[in-house]
């Protein structure tokens, strides 16, 4: 079968999906015909991405949320004006998007919750089928329950993850665990995709705290915490472009370009590791059995950290007190649970990618 990747192309997590899922199609036959990748303008991909991926990239402008001054957590009412003025280039972006799949002509569009490729069938309902595929789709569910104070964010969250998937053949929520019930409607419960490198990393226990931050402002909080705490070694990936692959803030606080096998070796070595809660990043922890600090930045991750908590994936807080990580590590429960459930997935999601009847017959509208 041929497929059309559309990808999402903020953060890591789709990218490293999206590598995943063409290594397991490929290896078992089928061919990726198209990648696209929304993301804001002048917005690098990760290098990781582009030379792992292997063929031509096609980009579009897709609509993102903008961080605060500080660089810090996003802040939603001017991303929202900001992006309504974009609304030209975003309605291009649709155009590119439809076109892209009448010359690719794939048998399915496998969409990396990017929002344009779901206004695209909203529009058109293409013939070609969709199948939406992110750890956002969980929260659709009855399986999860939000707590948290923020519920209007919640709902206009769930109300955005329902325009990526609309008119949506099938929707691959991702997991952290299984669940009793795997379908409810049209969104079927699946594993995480991790890569094969993560699989076969092999893991060990060092004396440096890891760690991933997209947004750089939080290097400031690092930084203080690490000039009180000099006994402790840190190594840090983040999204910045810097001239160095690596650059020293404190002594014992390195941070990293973003190099995604550099990135799982200090994955597996260390002690604990510290995010702003995006779902790979954590599943790749909680799969090398490494205790996790999680600090949210919006409701999505805020979401994320909430059900990564309930499947014992480690502690959360407002900002990078390393200490909250340090006191918990001896407290960390390693399972084998969630190596079980990953393992699972190659043959999940080959089913559920290539079964595939007749579209009309299937077709579900998220709304």
């Amino acid at each position: 079968m041929k497929y059309l990747f559309i990808i999402q192309g903020e953060g890591r997590g789709h990218f490293t999906q999206a590598l995943s899922m063409k290594n397991l199609l490929e290896k078992n036959g089928h061919k990726v015909t198209g990648i696209m990748v929304g993301s804001r303008a002048k917005h690098a991909l990760p290098d990781f991405f582009v030379q792992k991926m292997d063929s031509e990239i096609f980009r579009f402008l897709s609509p993102n949320f903008l961080s605060t001054p500080k660089s810090k957590k996003s802040f939603l009412l001017i991303s929202i004006l900001y992006n309504m003025l974009l609304i030209p280039a975003y309605i291009g972006s649709i155009f590119s998007i439809r076109r892209m799949i009448v010359e690719k002509q794939p048998d399915v569009v496998i969409n990396f919750y990017e929002l344009l490729c779901g206004v695209t069938y909203g529009i058109f309902n293409s013939e070609v089928p969709m199948i939406n595929i992110a750890h956002q789709y969980y929260f659709l569910t009855p399986e999860f329950e939000y707590t948290g104070t923020n519920k209007n964010k919640f709902k206009l969250l769930n109300f955005y993850s329902r325009m990526t998937a609309l008119n949506s053949y099938k929707i691959l929520a991702l997991s952290f665990r299984m669940n009793k019930d795997s379908r409810y409607e049209n969104i079927f419960i699946v594993p995480p995709l991790l890569r094969r490198e993560v699989i076969n990393q092999k893991k060990k226990t060092g004396n440096y705290i890891h760690g991933y931050i997209l947004n750089s402002g939080y290097a400031k909080e690092l930084t203080e915490w690490s000039k009180l705490n000099l006994n402790e070694r840190l190594h840090f990936f983040w999204d910045k472009k810097i001239e160095e692959q690596s650059v020293k803030l404190t002594p014992n606080l390195t941070m990293h370009a973003l190099d995604d096998r550099l990135f799982l070796k200090f994955m597996a070595g260390c002690k604990g590791y510290a995010t702003t809660g995006g779902f790979e990043s954590v599943c790749e922890a909680m799969y090398l059995q490494k205790p996790v600090l999680m600090v949210p930045t919006h409701i999505e991750q805020e979401c994320n950290v909430m059900d990564a908590m309930r499947s014992g994936a480690g502690v959360t807080d407002d900002r990078f007190n390393l200490n909250i990580l340090l006191a918990y590590i001896p407290q960390y429960a390693k399972t084998v649970e969630f190596k079980h459930w990953v393992h699972s997935s190659d043959s999940v999601f080959l089913y559920e990618l290539t079964h595939i009847e007749t579209k009309c017959s299937n077709i579900y509208s998220i709304l």
